[in-house]
């Protein structure tokens, strides 16, 4: 557990948690030797056990290091410290991408195209060094108070490739944002960053994510075999250009992908230009589903609804072919065997007639406890390992033996080590807090490898920070242990949207007209002349924040103005105006 004003490697000063991930936890440091603030991101414990994932993540957080690019977060150290496996990198002040969405609900076209222009920018350097994200999505990238983006997250995003989908078939990590050759269980390439960017472009432009579902399996599969929700039915006065740019970066098939990142890029800068403005809809070269993917679909959709005896049908089937393939091999080796067959088993009656040892039957020890196992195997001349292994099991009681090494059956020497496994009653697991997380990914997880009866429940809440996939409570407490076939109930949120304190929070006239247009309420606005307030800024707002928001309602809210110059005689002209009152509804127009 880290703590404020604990040192990393006697240099890095924690100062505070900002920020806790599925995989790992970052916190806001100091660095005492370079005098700045740093992002220290460090490895969960679970994880810190595996040493196969450490090596990876160490690996390939160093590789990242190397990245050097105005819109990629840079990243200045990897180490341990008593256990720890952390990340030192650049600290940026502002928001997610994600987090600006859920102000926002969607962004202007030339935003969109502002941030696209940054990201590819960025992931065009990183696929030049060879290094590929494989993780990108909104909560990944940062937006500075400047507006410049940074993409986060390499390291880590590359250590975890190989646990993206569980042997159970079911998709872990950011569904949302996961090209179909991921969600099926083909490896990374280039051009799964480029899916990733497409679908972050789609929800930049609508404020949505084109695919959702209920849990993670069935998100991939749309992923997999859905048609992108059309972007001009959706807002029609989005161009085509720009529709065709995200269709090509998400095809599924990677052939009709384009062929780079810097593709993409360059196809961004010219995508307003009037010859390309309305150029035609875009059509594959090559068929979106080929043989294999849709095999892949097919055990990912059907294998739960298969019956036992299909399944056995089917794997038959699969070894007959095999067997036909095979005959004409083993013709062949057969002849040339035949003599060599012959020798041994010569060798093999006459020499054992001479070295034969006395054998013994392995008996069947489970259920029994370790004393009686122990004489049973001892009056049959074995001898016990000392070092008793231990085990969970489901149907053996605590503390009885579960099975032996060699196995019950085995024809051994006398005198031959046995090693007993000791039941450690049913396998518990211990909870995690899952608040902040995506309830579908947790959900997932629970069911799929600890067998958990998951329940999903609603709970009101006002204001605009939470997201409706994000868990807010949960029925057990962080530590509680579990086993299979337990209950937890997982809650997420009934978002009451209510109004937020525009003056505190450095709202903009644009930023209360986006807000407005959300909700569809009227704003209207008053100017009112003062230094105190930089012009454009919002300075009092008719409704109180955190009062509930009623769709259709006005929005009455003032905005600082320059001051009018004085004449000569230090009177203000005459100027009717000075007050300015607009009625809208997205948009501005003088009462």
């Amino acid at each position: 557990m880290i703590t404020k004003g604990q040192k990393i490697n006697d240099r890095y000063e924690v100062i505070k948690n900002i920020g806790e991930g599925g995989m790992a936890n970052v916190y806001l440091g100091y660095d005492e030797i370079l005098d700045r603030n740093v992002a220290i991101k460090v490895l969960r414990g679970d994880l810190s056990n595996d040493e196969k994932f450490v090596r990876r993540f160490q690996r390939e957080a160093l590789s990242a290091s190397s990245l050097s690019h105005p819109n990629i977060v840079q990243m200045y150290d990897v180490g341990e410290d008593d256990g720890l496996y952390y990340i030192v990198m650049e600290y940026v002040e502002g928001k997610t991408l994600k987090q600006l969405l859920k102000r926002r609900g969607n962004l202007t076209l030339s935003e969109s195209i502002d941030i696209m222009l940054q990201l590819t920018d960025g992931m065009a350097h990183a696929h030049d060094s060879y290094i590929i994200h494989r993780d990108l999505k909104p909560q990944n990238i940062m937006i500075q108070d400047d507006g410049q983006v940074k993409i986060t997250d390499f390291g880590i995003a590359m250590a975890l490739n190989s646990t993206q989908l569980t042997q159970t078939n079911s998709v872990m990590g950011s569904v949302h944002y996961l090209p179909p050759e991921q969600a099926s269980g083909k490896g990374s390439t280039t051009k799964s960053d480029i899916y990733s960017l497409g679908i972050i472009f789609y929800e930049l432009l609508t404020g949505k994510l084109p695919f959702k579902g209920d849990n993670a399996v069935e998100i991939a599969l749309k992923h997999m075999k859905e048609p992108l929700p059309s972007l001009k039915e959706d807002n029609n006065n989005i161009p085509q250009s720009i529709e065709n740019i995200i269709l090509k970066a998400t095809a599924k098939n990677p052939k009709n992908r384009y062929d780079s990142v810097q593709q993409m890029h360059d196809d961004l800068l010219t995508a307003l230009d009037d010859e390309r403005i309305n150029e035609d809809p875009l059509v594959y070269k090559y068929p979106e589903h080929e043989i294999e993917n849709t095999k892949r679909i097919k055990k990912l959709e059907e294998l739960e609804n298969e019956t036992e005896e299909q399944q056995i049908a089917e794997k038959i089937d699969e070894e007959d072919s095999d067997d036909k393939k095979s005959k004409k091999v083993i013709i062949i080796l057969s002849c040339v065997l035949g003599a060599i067959i012959l020798i041994f088993l010569t060798i093999f009656f006459i020499v054992p007639h001479f070295t034969k040892a006395k054998t013994v039957t392995i008996p069947s020890v489970k259920g029994l406890t370790v004393s009686k196992a122990t004489d049973k195997l001892e009056d049959l001349g074995l001898e016990v390992n000392v070092d008793i292994k231990t085990q969970s099991s489901d149907t053996v009681d605590k503390g009885r033996i579960i099975k032996t090494n060699p196995k019950k059956g085995k024809v051994v020497k006398i005198g031959s080590k046995v090693t007993l496994y000791k039941s450690t009653g049913k396998k518990t697991y211990k909870l995690e807090d899952y608040t902040g997380k995506n309830y579908i990914e947790v959900q997932t997880i629970l069911q799929t490898q600890y067998k958990l009866k998951v329940n999903i429940e609603k709970k009101d809440v006002t204001g605009s920070n939470y997201d409706e996939q994000e868990i807010i409570g949960q029925s057990l407490a962080e530590g509680s242990e579990v086993k299979e076939g337990d209950s937890i109930t997982l809650y997420i949120p009934n978002i009451v949207e209510v109004f937020p304190d525009m003056v505190a929070e450095g709202y903009s006239i644009d930023d209360a007209a986006a807000f407005c247009t959300k909700y569809k309420l009227t704003l209207k606005t008053v100017y009112v002349e003062t230094n105190q307030y930089s012009p454009g800024k919002i300075i009092s707002q008719s409704r109180i924040a955190g009062s509930e928001i009623i769709e259709g309602t006005t929005l009455t809210v003032e905005v600082a103005a320059k001051p009018t110059e004085t004449t000569d005689n230090n009177k203000k002209p005459n100027n009717n105006n000075t007050d300015e009152t607009t009625d809208t509804e997205g948009s501005s127009s003088s009462d």
